[in-house]
């Protein structure tokens, strides 16, 4: 059966903002899932227990529950798949994660996380997908090093816009999604407010 899944706002808000209350986030949980991959959108529930990036880097299957797939042009509504009951995360190229997909901990504690990064607006050649949103990496690290293969298969972005062709894929409420690194073909340093790469000008 083959995997991937097409656009459908209202199914995708519902799943997005079902965030599980802080004090069950700390361990298993049912939560929404929704991945894209090459052809298709895919929708469905799964059992997470800490945050959905350091599940999906394990590269281990994925357990589904309630799975519904539709194409990604379109051509078709979202439909029920219960042959499908798990994935691999190398068929995934992005993943959303929503509120529910995050420890517990307040804004100020996740920033504090970020304290020793540094922060990129780029743009992520992913096809069929162009992905614009900021990354944060260790000092010394640059952007380009995502396209490199290393053991994190999967790289979170921040505020993320995410182009297929001339549409945007509606993301809901959701602020990070996961791009599948062996998926890249360009990284691009750019101004956020454009979208376009970023022009350094001689002098």
């Amino acid at each position: 059966m083959p995997f991937g899944f097409g656009r459908k706002k209202d199914h995708a808000a519902e799943a997005i903002e079902t965030v599980a209350p802080a004090a069950s986030r700390t361990g298993p949980r049912t939560v929404g899932f929704i991945g894209y991959t090459e052809d298709w959108r895919l929708e469905g529930a799964m059992v997470l227990n800490g945050r959905l990036l350091d599940m999906l880097n394990k590269r281990d299957p994925i357990e589904l529950e309630d799975v519904r797939w539709a194409p990604l042009d379109a051509s078709g509504p979202l439909e029920s798949a219960p042959g499908i009951e798990s994935l691999d995360p190398y068929d995934l190229i992005v993943v959303v994660a929503g509120g529910d997909t995050l420890p517990q901990g307040s804004d100020d504690e996740r920033a504090a996380h970020r304290v020793h990064k540094v922060s990129f607006d780029v743009a992520l050649e992913a096809p069929p997908f162009r992905i614009v949103g900021t990354i944060h990496l260790h000092p010394g690290s640059n952007p380009e090093s995502l396209l490199e293969r290393a053991s994190q298969m999967f790289a979170a972005v921040t505020d993320p816009t995410i182009g297929l062709g001339d549409q945007t894929v509606d993301l809901g409420q959701a602020k990070v999604v996961l791009v599948n690194r062996f998926y890249l073909r360009d990284v691009t340093q750019v101004d956020r407010a454009t979208g376009q790469r970023h022009e350094f000008l001689p002098g």
